[in-house]
């Protein structure tokens, strides 16, 4: 699980390994872990897992990880041949 520890940026050691990131237009940031992100406030948010999804909408109660709120939640209307014309 993601949790929040000490403020700032960690230095990177020059070898690292490069993160692996995947864009989805209509969703999250997919990273390859583990991954620290720094806040605008200056926490950094952790996570140890092997793939995370980073919110870009900011509609996630999880902020900064993603929780899928990105995603529309629309009632199913019935197609317009069941509804009743009067």
């Amino acid at each position: 699980m993601p949790s929040t520890s000490d403020r700032g940026p960690r230095p990177v050691p020059a070898a690292a390994p490069a993160r692996r990131v995947s864009v989805d237009p209509q969703g999250p940031v997919l990273v390859e872990g583990p991954v620290e992100i720094v806040r605008d406030d200056g926490t950094v948010a952790r996570s140890d897992r092997f793939m995370v999804a980073v919110c870009t909408c900011r509609r996630s109660r999880t902020y900064p990880w993603c929780d899928t709120s990105h995603r529309r939640r629309e009632r199913a209307d019935p197609p317009p041949e069941d509804r009743d014309p009067r």
